[in-house]
């Protein structure tokens, strides 16, 4: 495949009914791990799947709905009413388990993620209180980080996080890539060799980003205008965001490669502004753990 500006942007689908509105296949995006579907469901509306060879993780984005499986089930998972009023809840499930998701509430919106395994783990629930926050970068390059699956979790292969960008800010900041896979002499992983996905929502209508991703040697190097519910891919090099003035731009990130790592190395033509960094937006943190309305 090859990866231009129109190629790793894949435009939303959403027309503001239920199923599928947003969607990237590992073989239309040519590479080889990972899979995601955005799916809205009404109250009392169910969606039965199988990972077969593969492990999922289904990150809330909200609403609240109960997660049933072979494996074991969760109740009432969720409780912000969108990304923007909270922390995730998130349902990880292994290879070769049935499942059915069901809706309690209308507007239900389920982020589901799966790449190919050989590993069985246990299924397992996600909550806020166990989603490590960072707040990250300095200046106009503050955001928060919000880990749901981070390096070191008991899973195969997949990393996913939530990032909070406030407007005017840069993210993804100085451009970074993960596109090789080395390691120091005595074994250290420098960098993985990652396939990453970037799922985008706005605070509100008629915000956007710009998310720039590009080479060393400029094979490719794509600027994509990222709206509501756009996802753009990450195949290699690096890839920096910036969020319009006055829109906060969410981002859901979803990654799979050669180690459950985030392992990556900056451009040096922009590493040097980690430097100047002196203090940290004070509009962070977006969202905290005392947001969600009670049940």
């Amino acid at each position: 495949m090859r990866y231009t500006a129109e190629t790793m942007r894949v435009r939303s689908r959403d027309t503001g009914g239920t199923g599928v509105f947003a969607e990237v296949l590992a073989a239309q995006a040519g590479w080889q791990f990972l899979n995601m579907q955005v799916r809205r469901l009404n109250r009392g509306e169910t969606w039965a799947g199988a990972t077969g060879e593969h492990e999922y993780v289904h990150v809330i984005l909200g609403g609240v709905c109960h997660v049933h499986s072979s494996s074991g089930g969760f109740s009432d998972v969720g409780r912000r009413p969108n990304v923007f009023s909270g922390m995730p809840y998130a349902a990880y499930l292994s290879r070769r388990t049935d499942f059915v998701i069901e809706a309690l509430t209308d507007g239900f919106e389920v982020a589901t993620c799966w790449v190919p395994t050989d590993q069985d783990h246990p299924a397992r629930l996600i909550t806020p209180a166990g989603c490590a926050v960072e707040l990250r970068g300095g200046a106009n390059a503050s955001r928060q980080i919000v880990s749901i699956l981070p390096p070191g979790s008991d899973c195969h292969r997949l990393v996913c996080v939530e990032v909070y960008t406030p407007g005017g800010n840069w993210s993804s900041y100085p451009p970074h890539k993960h596109d090789v896979h080395r390691t120091a002499p005595d074994g250290t992983l420098l960098e993985a060799d990652l396939e990453e996905i970037y799922f985008y929502k706005m605070d509100r209508p008629g915000g956007y980003a710009y998310q720039r991703v590009y080479n060393d040697d400029r094979s490719i190097d794509g600027l994509m205008l990222a709206e509501q519910h756009d996802a753009v891919l990450v195949p290699e090099g690096y890839h920096p965001v910036v969020s319009a003035h006055g829109y906060t731009t969410y981002y859901l990130n979803f990654l799979a490669g050669s180690a459950q790592s985030l392992a990556n190395s900056d451009d040096p033509a922009y590493a040097w502004v980690k430097g100047t960094w002196t203090y940290l937006d004070p509009r962070l943190p977006i969202v905290d753990l005392g947001m969600e309305p009670p049940r």
